[in-house]
């Protein structure tokens, strides 16, 4: 099991990601997936704390099945490329905090396809040792083509010459997603899956319910 304090200076942060990339495993899934589970974050009072939201759904019918969320003081300051370390451990603790265990995760972030190699789903995945897939609207890094207008329309997203991840149409005529290992997972599944857990809109339905849910949540708080 790997573990790091997160009381680390963005110094040590790059460090550390160059250390942890190196125990990123791209391998093919084991056993069966019969749920999936989504995060993704939101802050609140001007960045001093961060909610994160984890909502696991049937893998056959996306039904959910637990939603559970926490809120903790965010510690880290907003550092490009050190995204993890403002919202991995709120993300880490809302999985956790889930009656049943996810057979498969998705993160609001990039996996590989990160400048170190260990964007927020590869951080995640690596410590709950859990296949993770990133499921990012933008990119951080590397070169790519326009996929074709249709959805499941792939192209690769390359850096330095090496394939990091893939930008694919997840919705005809919509703007494409950027799909990327986290862990244990290979990217031809990560694509599958992505568009297996779609429902008719850009995002996959785990991560799409968690912003839901935590954006009523922000909502809430603010209110």
């Amino acid at each position: 099991m790997f573990c790091h304090s997160w009381n680390v200076t963005p110094v040590r942060a790059v460090a550390l990601q160059r250390k942890l990339a190196r125990e990123v495993r791209v391998e093919r899934l084991r056993g069966e997936v019969t749920t999936v589970a989504g995060t993704d974050c939101a802050f609140l009072a001007g960045g001093a704390k961060i909610i994160a939201a984890a909502v696991l759904c049937d893998a056959l019918t996306m039904e959910i099945l637990a939603a559970c969320h926490v809120v903790r003081p965010c510690r880290f300051p907003y550092v490009p490329g050190l995204l993890s370390f403002r919202e991995a451990p709120a993300v880490i603790a809302a999985v956790r905090k889930l009656t049943r265990r996810a057979d498969l995760l998705m993160c609001d972030g990039q996996g590989l396809a990160h400048p170190r190699g260990l964007g927020l789903a590869a951080h995640v995945g690596l410590l709950l040792q859990i296949p993770t897939i990133g499921v990012a609207k933008s990119r951080l890094c590397g070169r790519c083509g326009e996929p074709g207008i249709r959805r499941g329309s792939r192209r690769a997203l390359l850096l330095d010459g090496k394939v990091i991840g893939a930008v694919l149409r997840t919705r005809t005529g919509v703007k494409p997603l950027y799909i990327s290992v986290g862990h244990r997972i290979t990217l031809d599944e990560a694509i599958r899956w992505t568009l297996r857990c779609g429902r008719g809109v850009r995002v996959p339905e785990p991560t799409r319910r968690a912003h839901l849910y935590v954006t009523a949540l922000k909502a809430q708080s603010s209110g």
